[in-house]
């Protein structure tokens, strides 16, 4: 099947994507590179830097409890994601779905949406580097983002496994660091500091806090969590480049949002308690301090605090990797879809099964970095920031009603709940409406210290940018496609009939590999050193 509109009575009128695997994407991510994907696209330049602003723009108890509330509403966005990733692990992952599912002119709108934000991710951890870089030295901070912008085009225009190892690796080091961090962090707070002296909640009574800038400022700290959460729901887009999806998925699903939420929350309680809201170059125009090298610094030690920094450096490494890895494969996605939503260019492939073009494009867009040479990389990074929170949150609106729509067809089409390869059973059925429910309200709240006291205009643009641009490419796709009008249902909508749509196309068959695969892994678990390989695969 090469992919067709059908038309006849009783068929969808849209068709799913083609599997990857047709068109030569590889199938060369294991388990544990998953995992680490997806801990590393969250894991970095959020939690590293975009704590200090949180912390400077809200406070600690703002930022806290603005990082539990986002972080639940990501848990989950992710069950549901893995449900529908596990089933049909397709290019494109939340996107197909909310196209498939869901309304293909919402999916149009959403997959080009979720490709820029993964491009501009790019150039937001590009820009990152440069404010990183400011610990040791303001000579040209371009270099660097120059320098770093070939590593990751050349690591991603090699082979799969090339850019899932380098993930593992640098993934792996900032986890060790966040564990270390936790170490240091309660250490400082009790007194192993410059100063010898007990900290305590003292960071909590100081004038402003906790709340810092009332409502405003707390609700400002809802797009800075949702840009540090973000990535999570790309794990998705490596479904297709997974080993036995039918196991590694659920695993990943249930396993690295638990991980994640421990480092965040307990990351985020010490900086509160260590670091001032007020902290002198936290967070400006011009610059923005990592909260974790300040915590560091306090041990006494610049060493210390020039490790974190280094750290940190090859965290914003990380997450760029991670972001062109995602961006390449939605755009990808959109170009092997039926009918198709990107030029045709964009699904070739090199022999290793990369596409290069759609790489390149990618990358492209991420020379917003060099503009803060001119205007502040402090500026220019914030304004990024929040473009790719907002993104963020629409990707997991996205998800939910995609999911909506997809527990609707698989009960109104009468298929057992037991032929699920994945079922995430508490939260049926009210977690698609938790999760459309609360991000919209967070779309909507966060943008108050933008309108009040006073109007600032490139702030609510950088919030609110995203809705309008979402709608005119939805109404570009139906003026277009001009759906064809059905009985019952009005032209101006192309909602998909949840009694038709084909629930079978793309549901993955596990191969001979996986079956060899899981039998491995169930040996490996008997007997007396059974144990030991549980921990070994809790461990990697």
């Amino acid at each position: 099947m090469t992919g067709v509109t059908a038309k006849s009575k009783g068929q969808p009128d849209y068709v799913p994507p083609i599997d990857q695997v047709q068109r030569g994407l590889h199938r060369g991510l294991s388990a544990r590179q998953v995992s680490m994907i997806a801990i590393g696209g969250t894991i970095g330049t959020g939690l590293f830097l975009g704590t200090g602003r949180s912390l400077a723009q809200g406070g600690p108890a703002s930022m806290l409890i603005c990082y539990g509330i986002v972080g639940a509403i990501v848990y989950v966005t992710l069950l549901l994601l893995g449900e529908m990733a596990t089933q049909y692990p397709v290019a494109g992952s939340f996107n197909a779905y909310a196209t498939r599912f869901f309304s293909p002119a919402y999916g149009f709108a959403l997959s080009w949406n979720y490709w820029f934000n993964d491009a501009v991710s790019v150039a937001s951890d590009l820009t990152a580097a440069q404010l990183v870089l400011q610990f040791w030295t303001t000579w040209h901070p371009w270099v660097i983002s120059l320098v770093f912008w070939v590593f990751l085009v050349g690591v991603n225009a090699t082979h799969v496994k090339a850019y899932g190892e380098l993930e593992y690796w640098l993934s792996s080091l900032k986890v060790a660091t966040v564990i270390i961090f936790i170490i240091v962090g309660i250490l400082v707070n009790v007194g192993v500091n410059r100063e010898h002296e007990y900290i305590g909640t003292r960071n909590w009574h100081i004038e402003g806090a906790p709340f810092v800038g009332g409502f405003g400022g707390f609700a400002r700290v809802f797009v800075t969590a949702s840009f540090a959460y973000g990535g999570t729901e790309s794990l998705g887009i490596t479904a297709g480049e997974t080993k036995n999806p039918s196991r590694n998925m659920p695993r990943v699903v249930k396993f690295v949002f638990w991980r994640i939420l421990l480092f965040y929350v307990l990351s985020i309680a010490l900086i509160g308690l260590n670091v001032p809201w007020d902290y002198p170059g936290l967070s400006n125009k011009s610059t923005t301090t990592s909260p974790f090298t300040i915590v560091f610094k306090e041990v006494g030690s610049n060493v210390a605090a020039s490790f974190m920094n280094t750290v940190i450096l090859t965290s914003v490494l990380s997450a760029g990797n991670h972001a062109l890895f995602a961006g390449t494969r939605v755009l990808y996605g959109l170009s092997v879809t039926a009918p198709r939503q990107a030029p045709l260019i964009f699904s070739k492939l090199t022999p290793g099964g990369v596409p290069l073009a759609a790489l390149l494009a990618t990358s492209s867009v991420s020379v917003l970095c060099f503009g803060s040479s001119f205007i502040g990389s402090g500026t220019v990074w914030g304004w990024l920031q929040n473009i790719v929170g907002v993104s963020n949150q629409i990707a997991w609106l996205s998800i939910g009603l995609a999911s909506w729509s997809f527990r609707r067809a698989w009960i109104k089409q009468g298929r057992p709940l037991e032929e699920m390869k994945f079922r995430a059973r508490w939260t049926w059925p009210w977690g698609p409406y938790f999760v459309v429910i609360s991000v919209v309200f967070l779309i909507i709240v966060q943008g108050w210290s933008s309108v009040i006291p006073s109007f600032s205009a490139v702030d609510f643009v950088s919030f609110y940018v995203e809705i309008p641009v979402m709608l005119v490419m939805f109404v570009g796709w139906m003026v277009v496609r001009r759906p064809a009008r059905k009985e019952g249902r009005p032209r101006w909508h192309d909602i998909v009939d949840t009694t038709t749509v084909d629930l079978t196309r793309d549901e993955y068959e596990e191969d001979a590999a996986d079956k060899a695969d899981d039998e491995l892994r169930a040996e490996r678990l008997k007997g007396q050193v059974g144990l030991l390989w549980r921990l070994y695969y809790w461990v990697v």
